[in-house]
């Protein structure tokens, strides 16, 4: 029942380059681990010994996990409260077009989910005469990349687009509002490990996500609570601070119309379930600038109030607000987006830090939501889950009317899911459904 030898040391192995680029010691911890027996006590031994890693004297970063720690760290002159009045009829229009918009920015981007720079798309996109991209992506541009397509393509090129194709973006999203309508504000963490169990295959999740349910699933066989899912998150969970809890930020921002401090708390909670540091940072910082596009009518000044919630001394808060510079410096897209790969192009598929950097560089040059979503994708790397993102972004800020219908028009109202125990199948219904969070949770903190 437990991981084989060699996926344990293939995790650890992969812990200690995590920790090197966190900054701890890391010199001959390669070396040990090579050196240990085959026992499953001397490898649990040695992952006690490296989360437990020393600092490198000249790391100049602070980046505490826990809440509290990471409020100390946050600007003080943060928002606690609403950022300005709250029309939650308003609120409820944008929202939908929100998880709409996301809905398109994720099919659009699922036939590149390659991790391709711009350039490469480019490339192919002019092969066909179709740079810039203005509509889902043909398959005619499959002989004209490096890598073959994704896997989903036969579902989500321009061509054969007959429903929204189930994917993980879309999953949590939906789980996220099922949170929120099933535990309110006040979710635990045992709350959310019991959705997961409920409704996510395992073959639907992907690194940390998919460590957290495989731990989760073995405690279930025995009526285990998850009082040490924390201790295997420290402990045994590699990509901790890659995006696969950013793209669970997308209902917390829905649900807090101009309240970017809650909407960052309860992506904390959840994210803080499977991902440290980065990890953690990005899905509050998005979170919170979803809330924030609700309320505020200045592009850049939705990513000024996000970063607020953001440990001041973290690596991630460092890059974006660098990025966040270079955009305002920016002449257009395309010069937006090569200032930021300049510096930043090591930062690839699913990192954060470069993906952060182009949300920004969207939202600000964004004609349209469908314009917007178009520029995201172009702009490459983790293009269906950035793609979704920045259709959340887009879709809170712009609001109904900017969203043309024929994005909508190729999924004929029809929503799959990977999900379990979801039978919703009619996407204007699922979208309406969303649109209602606010009023929950605003229902909420006046009854607090």
């Amino acid at each position: 029942m437990l991981p084989t030898y060699k996926a344990m040391r293939a995790m650890l192995r992969r812990i200690i380059a995590d920790k090197a680029q966190q900054g701890h010691v890391t010199e001959g911890l390669e070396e040990r681990l090579d050196a240990l027996p085959d026992s499953y006590d001397a490898l649990w031994e040695f992952a006690l010994r490296v989360a437990d890693l020393p600092m490198r004297c000249d790391w100049p970063y602070v980046e505490p996990s826990d809440l509290e720690g990471i409020w100390a760290e946050c600007d003080p002159t943060r928002p606690t409260g609403a950022i300005g009045p709250i029309d939650l009829a308003d609120a409820a229009r944008r929202v939908e077009t929100a998880f709409l918009a996301s809905v398109c920015g994720c099919v659009l981007g699922k036939p590149l989910e390659i991790d391709p720079t711009l350039d490469e798309i480019r490339n192919g996109l002019e092969a066909i005469g179709e740079w810039p991209l203005n509509d889902y992506v043909s398959q005619r541009i499959a002989p004209h990349l490096p890598r073959p397509l994704h896997g989903s393509w036969p579902e989500t090129v321009r061509e054969r687009i007959a429903f929204v194709s189930p994917d993980d973006d879309m999953n949590y999203t939906i789980l996220g509002m099922l949170n929120l309508e099933q535990h309110g504000i006040d979710f635990t963490k045992e709350q959310l490990r019991g959705l997961w169990l409920h409704h996510l295959p395992i073959d639907t999740t992907f690194g940390p996500e998919r460590a957290t349910l495989v731990k989760a699933g073995l405690d279930k066989l025995d009526g285990g609570g998850d009082a040490d899912m924390d201790q295997w998150v420290r402990v045994l969970q590699p990509r901790e601070e890659y995006c696969g809890a950013l793209i669970r930020a997308d209902a917390y921002g829905y649900a807090c119309p101009g309240r970017p401090a809650l909407a960052a708390e309860l992506a904390w909670r959840d994210a803080s379930f499977t991902h440290r540091r980065t990890g953690i940072y990005g899905t509050m910082f998005v979170a919170a600038a979803i809330a924030a596009a609700q309320a505020v009518r200045d592009r850049l000044e939705v990513f000024d109030i996000a970063l607020k919630f953001v440990p001041r001394r973290s690596r991630f808060y460092r890059i974006v607000a660098d990025s966040l510079s270079e955009v305002a410096a920016a002449r257009d897209w395309l010069d937006g987006y090569y200032r930021i790969h300049g510096k930043y192009k090591q930062y690839n598929h699913c990192r954060v830090y470069q993906e952060c950097g182009t949300l920004i560089n969207t939202l600000r040059f964004a004609e349209n939501i469908g314009d917007g979503i178009c520029k995201q994708v172009m702009q490459g790397n983790d293009t269906d889950s950035f793609g979704a993102t920045a259709g959340s972004i887009l879709g809170c800020f712009f609001g109904p009317g900017y969203l043309d219908d024929r994005w909508l028009r190729p999924f004929n109202d029809d929503i799959h899911t990977a999900l379990a125990w979801f039978f919703e199948r009619s996407l204007s219904r699922l979208a309406s459904r969303m649109g209602k969070m606010p009023s929950l949770v605003e229902e909420q903190v006046r009854r607090a």
